[in-house]
């Protein structure tokens, strides 16, 4: 018992020590760097400082790590880049997982991250990750966003040995930001994380309670006399694609740049010219009944690499460029005996320049720019062969600036504004916000909120908007909450180069939760949370509805995830936005909706997550279903596939159908239901080289009653007897990928990609699943065959074959 007390007492010492105290390693220059191979023999390596003794940063913390598990880290540096050497120990080599995977993404598999701040600033992490499969990820972060997107060049090898595993990597100063001073202290910190258990361990203590991450990064110390690099980068491209719709052929060729140049050690300068995003990724697409815009991912390569500057206060929607023109051509407006023969639904883009970095203070810059082409419909008259041109998007600029000052390691204040100038007298729009994130010492409490304003000019009129929130709350610790208040005006609007769904309302909102951060017998982890809202217009303050809702989600020791949540509308709901009319509003009734889920363990060769929702409206036979089963099999470390299962059905939903010229409104009963099949699957030949497969069917049939209704200005609903129009509507939309993508050299890849979609949009509603797919089969089909190849070139590199 005696012995027990005694190592109890180790334990304790050893956790507290590592969490009152930051860690240093010192690092020595070298003459000789190591070779990159995975083999830590080099002379390099010999007398250095070694980081050891990693504590668990999950499940468990602080934790001291098995011996038969332990990690040793040195570094050292030298005039171009800075190496680390890793030996993670490991007594059962043989059951490391190593599933392959393409960069940035993490499979079944062990893996080591370093985690570097060379600012030093404990807010702003550039990570890099090293697989056991020798994949690699890396990505920017801060308290808010890890940024995957963000890519650097760099080089690491790892080697499986016969107690355990060995990586080494080189980082060139290339691929980082730093003062240009004498001496430098940077923050490091060293991940590892175990698949099969999912335990993490650190090198620097983190303590999960309070606080983030970054701040609990150690220091590398003895790093001197060293420079910035000069980091001026070249990805050169070129691609040809042929293209099949309809009976029609043509083919496309074209080159282009990107250009990566530092400005300084803070910022650097990234310019795209003659863009090609003819490889971008297909949208998910969905039928879309409500008052709102669908709101997609970005998918294209330039708007998401960076960008964790422009993410802050989400007034910056990057799709907004190059996107429909605003003034797309309705053929309700063609004269007698007109016809479109020309009408882009895209707008091309001509050039995107972005600028963005950080200080050593702590202040974050970021500029962007974009200029898209002007954009023409072709309308002709074939009895009088006349054709006339109609503008639907002049020649415009998109610009965004943005301001961000850190400080006290937890606290931030933000400036951000964006405008958009057309040519000529089409509309112009400007909006402007100021965000505050304020931290106690303790990192417990914060106050964080926002202001904005938008200014719309079009039709020589001026259109002036507002946006308020504030929120105060707790964020350490089992109990966090949190409270606050938002304000939106009528005629607040950012849609130009941002996206809202909807202004004039004002809302009370909180929520509550308890978590765990040690495992219990049971559970690794568990949260309850519960949440809730008061809404009310802020034009006329007339109450609108409230949303409460309670919420659990868990892991237990064995890896199986679950949750389940029960919310709801209490009372009778005014919806304002349903009618698309000012002022007007549809009386709802309370709804109900419960959902739960469950994932399995990733780890094992088969695993699962699935999903149920159920949703009613009280006093109404009026009710959604919604199912969702998503298997994956990983056949080898090399060879997975997932299949994706979705259905919905609801059925006695009321919407918004049409507005006659006379200003009556038209509600419509209608039954729904919604299918998606996908499968995706990929195989590895190497880290660097690989086809996937991704495939996507959407169906949507939507049937109406007979029998139409007129909303009354009390917000209720009459019948009409003589309203016949038909709104049934059937919705396919179906894509498919494959692709062959081949890193033959550090940042440089030949893609090769088949692309084959159709899609349709008609009144058969009443089809079956099978009859609906031999009728989809039947409209015009896309084929699209493309090859692109990006070669990378450094300048250092060019100046030493020069």
């Amino acid at each position: 018992m005696k012995k027990v007390f005694i190592l109890f007492i180790v334990l304790s010492c050893v956790s507290l020590s590592a969490q009152e105290t930051k860690k240093n390693l010192i690092t020595k220059r070298v003459s000789n760097p190591p070779k990159i191979d995975g083999i830590l023999d080099d002379i390099a390596w010999e007398n250095c400082d070694i980081a050891k003794n990693f504590v668990m940063f999950r499940p468990s913390s602080g934790t001291p790590e098995n011996e038969n598990q332990k990690t040793e880290v040195k570094v050292v540096y030298d005039d171009e880049a800075i190496y680390f050497g890793a030996y993670l120990y490991d007594d059962k080599p043989n059951e490391i997982p190593k599933q392959f995977a393409n960069r940035d993404n993490f499979g079944a598999v062990d893996w080591f991250g370093i985690m570097l701040n060379p600012n030093n600033d404990s807010q702003n992490d550039t990570e890099f990750f090293i697989q056991a499969s020798g994949n690699q990820a890396d990505a920017k972060s801060n308290a808010f966003n890890e940024d995957f997107s963000w890519s650097a060049v760099w080089d690491s090898e790892v080697k499986i040995v016969e107690n355990g595993w060995i990586i080494e990597v080189k980082i060139p100063y290339s691929s980082l930001r730093f003062s240009n001073q004498e001496v430098q202290t940077w923050g490091l910190n060293f991940h590892r994380r175990f698949s099969k258990s999912r335990d993490q361990y650190t090198w620097n203590f983190i303590d999960r309670t309070k606080g983030v991450i970054q701040q609990y990064a150690g220091t590398l110390s003895g790093i001197k006399s060293i420079e910035p690099s000069t980091r001026l980068s070249f990805s050169p491209y070129a691609s040809s694609a042929f293209n099949s719709y309809d009976g029609e052929e043509d083919f496309d060729n074209s080159i282009g740049l990107d250009v990566k140049y530092g400005i300084n050690e803070s910022f650097t300068l990234d310019a795209t010219l003659i863009p090609d995003f003819g490889q971008t990724a297909f949208d998910d697409l969905v039928l879309n009944l409500g008052p709102f815009e669908q709101q997609y991912q970005e998918q294209r390569p330039f708007f998401t690499e960076g960008t964790e500057l422009f993410s802050k206060g989400n007034m910056f929607y990057s799709r907004r460029i190059g996107n429909t023109p605003i003034n797309y051509f309705d053929e309700e407006n063609l004269e007698e005996n007109e016809e479109v023969i020309d009408n882009p639904y895209k707008v091309n883009m001509l050039n995107a320049v972005k600028v963005s970095g950080r200080t050593k203070g702590g202040l974050g810059i970021g500029v962007f720019n974009a200029i898209t082409e002007k954009t023409e419909a072709k309308i002709k008259n074939p009895t009088t062969d006349e054709t006339r041109r109609v503008v639907t998007e002049p020649l415009a600029n998109y610009s965004v600036v943005i301001l961000d000052q850190q400080f006290n390691k937890n606290s931030s204040v933000s400036f951000i504004n964006t405008n958009v100038l057309r040519d000529g007298s089409a509309r112009d729009a400007n909006a402007t916000g100021l965000l505050y994130t304020l931290v106690n010492k303790k990192n417990t409490h914060y106050i964080d909120g926002s202001v904005k304003t938008s200014s719309i000019r079009e039709d020589g009129e001026k259109l002036n908007g507002y946006y308020f929130d504030t929120s105060i709350g707790k964020f350490a610790g089992k109990v966090q909450y949190e409270a606050g208040y938002r304000m939106v005006d009528e005629n607040f609007d950012i849609n130009d180069l941002g996206y809202q769904n909807r202004n004039d309302y004002q809302n009370v909102y909180g929520n509550f939760s308890f978590r765990i951060f040690e495992p219990t017998k049971t559970f690794n982890r568990y949260r309850i949370s519960t949440w809730g809202n008061l809404n009310y217009r802020k034009s006329d303050g007339a109450y609108m509805d409230n949303h409460v809702g309670i919420n659990f989600n868990a892991t237990t020791v064995k890896q199986l995830s679950f949750g389940t949540n029960i919310n709801g509308k209490i009372g009778k709901t005014n919806d304002y936005y349903e009618p698309r009319v000012e002022d007007r509003f549809y009386k709802d009734k309370p709804r109900l909706h419960f959902n739960g889920w469950i994932s399995t363990d990733f780890s094992k060769k088969f695993s699962f997550e699935t999903y149920v929702f159920y949703g009613i409206r009280i006093g109404e036979n009026r009710e959604y279903y919604e199912f969702e089963f998503s298997p994956r099999y990983r056949f080898s470390d090399k060879f997975n596939v997932s299949y994706g299962l979705n259905m919905g059905v609801g059925k006695n939903s009321k919407g918004w159908v049409n507005e006659l010229e006379d200003g009556t409104i038209i509600f419509g009963n209608r039954d729904s239901k919604n299918i998606t099949n996908s499968i995706s699957g990929r195989y590895n030949f190497s880290v660097k080289s690989g086809l996937a497969l991704t495939f996507r069917h959407y169906w949507s049939p939507v049937e109406y009653d007979s029998q139409y209704f007129t909303l009354n200005n009390n917000g209720s609903l009459s019948l009409n007897n003589s309203y016949t129009d038909s709104h049934d509507i059937n919705f396919n939309s179906w894509n498919l990928d494959l692709s062959y993508s081949w890193q033959f050299a550090p940042g440089s890849q030949l893609v090769a990609l088949y692309r084959n979609a159709i899609f349709n949009e008609d009144e058969n509603s009443y089809l079956s699943f099978n009859h609906n797919l031999t009728n989809l089969f039947e409209q015009p089909k896309q084929h699209n065959l493309s090859l692109k190849l990006i070669y990378y070139l450094d300048y250092n590199k060019i100046k030493t074959w020069l």
